[in-house]
Formats: structure tokens, sequence, C-alpha cells
């Protein structure tokens, strides 16, 4: 990843962004355990309580050997494709267990059932993650808005909306990450009269953190900010915030 530094206030994020409380650690969003080594250089770094910090571990082990187990449609270690996820799921039987316990078959195809609230509790700490280190924005509270899915459970044309670029309406905070990975574009539109007129966009693109394994989206905009995320090409998760309101 590129490597940007924050000019936005400084004021705006110096505490725990996710509970409010002194950050006297730095935590990375993604969390390595998301992510296959060798890891990307300049991984996102955000300041965290020793408690919020520690707190998200074993959620994130259990998301990650359930999305491996969902991709192989197995829980067994040795059809695991990534090696560090198979070598979890050998030292934890006890979550090796639980997920196999969560899984049903159906028309022949393997489900696994999840644990929302623990998939959630991840999925909103990446979202906060994103929030603070790409557009300065903290956002402790409750979110608006709140999806998680498989992405090939989404239409043709949701999936299409969901992955698309986001062309920025109005600017964020001046400075921050964000806002400096922007880039202008120019479209051709034609109208009813058949002529062809040339507009430029604002472009907010996704940000690959790792090719096939993680990606997001951090939009800060006149609707609020709206935080995606896309986990190994299959788990999607939209988030949203209306700091505004």
């Amino acid at each position: 990843m590129d490597q940007l530094l924050d000019l936005a206030d400084e004021r705006l994020i110096n505490e725990c962004i996710f509970c409010g409380a002194r950050a006297d650690t730095r935590d990375h969003v993604p969390s390595k355990i998301l992510l296959d080594a060798p890891y990307p250089e300049n991984l996102p770094v955000v300041g965290a309580c020793k408690t919020c910090n520690q707190g998200f571990s074993k959620d994130e082990q259990y998301l990650v050997c359930l999305l491996e187990s969902a991709l192989a449609g197995s829980t067994d270690p040795e059809e695991i494709s990534r090696p560090s996820v198979a070598r979890a799921m050998k030292r934890a039987p006890a979550l090796k267990a639980r997920i196999d316990a969560a899984k049903s078959t159906s028309n022949g195809r393997t489900i696994f059932h999840p644990e929302h609230e623990r998939v959630k509790n991840v999925m909103l700490k990446l979202a906060r993650g994103h929030a603070a280190f790409e557009l300065s924005q903290p956002c402790q509270d409750e979110p608006i808005h709140y999806w998680c899915g498989a992405l090939e459970s989404l239409t043709q044309d949701a999936r299409e909306g969901f992955d698309a670029v986001h062309i920025q309406q109005l600017l964020g905070e001046i400075g921050s990450r964000n806002m400096q990975r922007m880039f202008t574009a120019e479209l051709t539109l034609e109208e009813e009269s058949g002529e062809h007129k040339h507009v430029q966009v604002i472009v907010n693109d996704w940000v690959d953190v790792q090719v096939g394994r993680y990606r997001y989206l951090a939009i800060d905009d006149i609707n609020g900010v709206i935080i995606r995320v896309v986990l190994s090409e299959y788990l999607a998760c939209e988030v949203a915030w209306n700091p505004y309101a």
C-alpha cells in the first residue's frame, strides 16, 4: 500500500478508535490474521486501548476459520487452502467442532451458519478502523446501516453497484488519506438530443490491501460515512454512519 501521511486535523483522532479510551497500543486494520504472508508494506495502523486491541482476537480467529471452511466446503484442515488457517484449525479442535456443529447440507451443498454477533464484532472493528485511518472520522457510535453476506448472494445489479467506484459529490475531511487517494476522470455522457457532454468527476476507488484477500472502499460524502469491505472475494460487508445528522 502507498504510505500516505494524515494531514487532517490531528484532534479528530487522538484516542482508541473503538471505544474512545486512551490509546496506549497500535492495531493493524486489517489484522494480519486476515492476510497471507509476506504481508503488504505500510498496513494501516490505528490507535487502540489494550482492552480493545486484545478483545477481538478470538472473534477474528473464528471468522477466518469459518470463512476458509465455507470456501473449502469442509472443516478438514487438509482441505483448507490457507496454511496458517489449516494450522489454526489443528491447534483449536474446540473451534473446529463449533464450526462443524453449525454446518448443514441442502441440495447437495454444504452450508455454514455463522454466529452473526461474532462476525459483526469483527466487521465493525474493520469499518471503524478504515473510517479513522482513511477518513479521519471517529465512528464509535452504532451504525445506521449494517449488512454482511456473501458476494454471490447479491443480484447482478446489486453486485455491480457494490463493486463500483464512488463518484464523490462533496469533499470530506481536508487532508485525510482518502482525500489524497482521489483522482479526477472525464466522463462522456450522451444527452437525449444525442449530443455528447464531457464532465469531470472526482473518483474514490477501492484500496487493495492484498489482491484476492482483502480490499475496502472508504466514503465520506453527502450521505455520510460508508465503509465497504471484501474478504477473500467472498464475504462482503457495508457499514454506514451519519456523523452530520
